[in-house]
């Protein structure tokens, strides 16, 4: 089992989850961040702490999809150790339904 971000987290990238993260597993795109499946221990001391709930188990329903897009990505993003600061709309996307087909970017952060 490893965890995986979904996404709630595209356009609000918290952060919250990279302090507590004992491993340093999360890399950072333009606009959300994701979960290498091969360095996460499965501890779940992160899925708490995302204020979008975007970690789950990659055990909890239909994440197939999101675990190749977390695996594909960890492989080209820079990895994260430490919280940045969230977009200052982060809050305003935090509801928002269907934001992977209007909002979703490959690119990788631009200030890392």
């Amino acid at each position: 089992m490893t965890y995986v971000v979904t996404e709630p987290c595209i356009k609000c990238k918290y952060m919250d989850c990279v302090e507590v993260c004992p491993v340093d597993c999360f890399y950072e795109g333009e606009n959300m961040l994701v979960i290498h499946p091969d360095e996460c221990i499965d501890c779940g001391v992160c899925e708490p702490e995302c204020p979008a709930e975007a970690i789950v188990p990659d055990t909890d329903g239909e994440v197939e999809s999101w675990v190749k897009l977390n695996r594909e990505y960890a492989e080209k993003w820079p990895n994260i150790t430490r919280k940045g600061e969230p977009p200052a709309d982060a809050d305003d996307f935090r509801d928002v339904e269907g934001k992977f087909e209007k909002y979703f970017s490959a690119e990788p952060a631009k200030n890392s």
